[in-house]
């Protein structure tokens, strides 16, 4: 039979769960009335190293997709000082701008009034790499979010069919260093020899060849990938060359705080009443 502190615990679960998801809504309901919303559908990004990269962010007042005017975009990064790119009073606000953003980033001026306050960052260095952050003031909406900007090297691998039958790829930039692997159209590993070569930069040239005789009309996988990138490339072999395509698939890992490291956090402060209440 329970004890009565133990009834008392569990009644206090109970009813701290239900106040708090209460509270939850509340607020929720409120601020999105009174706020609008402010967000990225990339809070995760990986840019290519020398090239350029948006960083998404995206803005909607409560009233639906109506033109919205007198908008106030700031962007920021972690840890510099200066902004990254201010906008406002329908113009660009550049006095007090980092030198390193210098004549390097821009907003999508035309797009602005339908919602648009993406960040357009031109030739991507590692020195970019961090957490930038973005506020968002306008009729009906306000509010900040951020994007986790990490900064690789990637491109697609070119396929050459040699003439003793085997198959080579060669991609000019990774960086950091991947790992390559082969597969066969039944999705079974197959063997290969890998090359890195440096530059002067750490930029990685990577060539591999399938040590396997090839087969007219088949298709073979390479895959090249890091801790940031995976890049997946289908080679067609056909009689008198190789077709292929690829895809990227960029890492989803991103700097907001769990559901996970919430729930621990909860636990413990549940934990700390339970003591608190066996004691008294």
């Amino acid at each position: 039979m329970a004890s009565i502190g133990q009834i008392i615990f569990a009644s206090m679960i109970v009813l701290i769960v239900v106040i708090s998801g209460l509270i939850i809504f509340i607020l929720a309901i409120a601020f999105s009335v009174s706020q609008g919303t402010v967000e990225s559908s990339s809070p995760s990004t990986v840019g290519n190293l020398e090239e350029d990269v948006v960083l998404d962010c995206r803005f909607l007042s409560n009233s639906g997709n109506e033109q919205l005017s007198d908008v106030s975009i700031t962007w920021l990064k972690d840890a510099v000082s200066g902004v990254v790119y201010e906008y406002k009073n329908k113009a660009a606000q550049l006095q007090g701008q980092n030198k390193q953003f210098k004549n390097r980033a821009q907003l999508f001026s035309d797009a602005i009034s339908t919602g648009n306050a993406s960040l357009l960052l031109r030739n991507v260095k590692m020195e970019d790499e961090g957490v930038y952050r973005v506020t968002v003031n306008a009729p009906k909406v306000s509010g900040t979010t951020s994007v986790n900007l990490r900064v690789a090297a990637f491109t697609a691998p070119t396929f050459t069919r040699w003439g003793n039958g085997t198959l080579f790829a060669e991609a000019h930039r990774w960086f950091p260093k991947p790992e390559v692997s082969w597969m066969s159209q039944s999705g079974q590993l197959l063997n290969s020899s890998t090359n890195f070569t440096n530059n002067n930069a750490g930029i990685m040239r990577v060539t591999s060849v399938l040590e396997t005789q090839v087969k007219v009309d088949d298709i073979y996988t390479c895959f090249i990938e890091n801790a940031l990138v995976k890049a997946i490339s289908e080679a067609t072999v056909t009689a008198n060359s190789v077709t292929d395509k690829t895809h990227f698939i960029f890492s989803a890992a991103s700097t907001k705080v769990s559901s996970l490291q919430l729930l621990f956090t909860v636990i413990l402060i549940l934990s700390v009443t339970q003591t608190s209440i066996s004691s008294g």
